[in-house]
């Protein structure tokens, strides 16, 4: 499709001579820019600087005049700005969507894309699991280590999520230590071996925090996991807030139960 912009523009500019249709070759570099990033961009505006030679037989025979020079150093400049300003608002729209400690979904991410894998469910009549996990007694390693310790451990625990969940789950840091993972198309006994991966992760990591290396077992985490498939009409924002609190009732439970442990919801 830029191929074709590109070539159709060339065809105006040629037909229209001195007329200044050669700005419209920005259109097709501004959008491969967006669409493809800098190579992109840079790609399309040499294409434009061809085509721009072909149409017009002053610059195709080497007789360039200021004008035409800087019409060619624009075509490059318009490819690598739309390019940064592209990659920017992409940046932009990663974080915004994105939990800073952990590098997991923040809340407002996590609530829209579990309201998908609610009404997913229900279209497709598949389960949907929750698991709802904090790390346990983090109080106490923040009294005795200080608060970077303890925001280390969160850290630490977030990155082992990111690495033992499915690739269809999605992760969210909501709390200060507290997490929620979304496992479509998983039932709560598959979601409870998910869970007790995550639980035997962080049980074996040996974390550096603040400084100081700590063995194996030194945090441990207290998991509880909901799983249903959704029926009925009730709003999917509804339907995801009821799974959510069946699971956070099965972690007080596995907190109940002498933490490091993973309960599931019989809810």
């Amino acid at each position: 499709m830029i191929a074709a912009a590109l070539f159709l523009i060339a065809l105006l500019d040629h037909a229209t001579g001195d007329l200044p249709f050669q700005h419209l070759y920005y259109l097709p570099i501004i959008y491969a820019a967006i669409r493809f990033g800098r190579r992109g961009g840079l790609v399309a505006a040499l294409a434009a600087v061809v085509l721009y030679h072909l149409a017009n037989p002053r610059p195709f025979h080497l007789r360039h005049t200021e004008g035409d020079v800087v019409q060619i150093i624009l075509f490059f400049a318009v490819g690598v700005i739309a390019a940064k300003l592209a990659g920017d608002a992409e940046r932009m729209r990663l974080l915004s969507l994105t939990d800073d400690l952990t590098g997991l979904h923040n809340l407002r991410s996590f609530e829209q894309r579990l309201a998908a894998f609610v009404n997913e469910s229900r279209a497709a009549k598949t389960p949907l699991s929750l698991l709802v996990l904090d790390l346990d007694r983090l109080k106490s390693l923040n009294d005795k280590f200080g608060h970077l310790a303890g925001a280390e451990a969160v850290r630490t625990v977030g990155r082992l999520i990111a690495d033992n969940i499915p690739p269809d789950a999605v992760a969210c840091r909501y709390g200060g230590d507290e997490f929620v993972v979304a496992l479509p198309r998983h039932a709560a006994e598959q979601a409870a071996r998910v869970a007790e991966v995550l639980r035997q992760a962080v049980q074996d990591v040996r974390p550096t925090l603040a400084g100081r290396a700590f063995p194996a077992g030194a945090l441990s985490i207290s998991v509880g996991v909901a799983g249903r498939t959704v029926r009925g009409r009730v709003r999917a924002a509804r339907e995801g807030e009821e799974l959510f609190r069946a699971a956070d009732r099965a972690l007080y439970r596995a907190k109940r139960q002498g933490r490091n442990r993973v309960y599931v919801s019989h809810d």
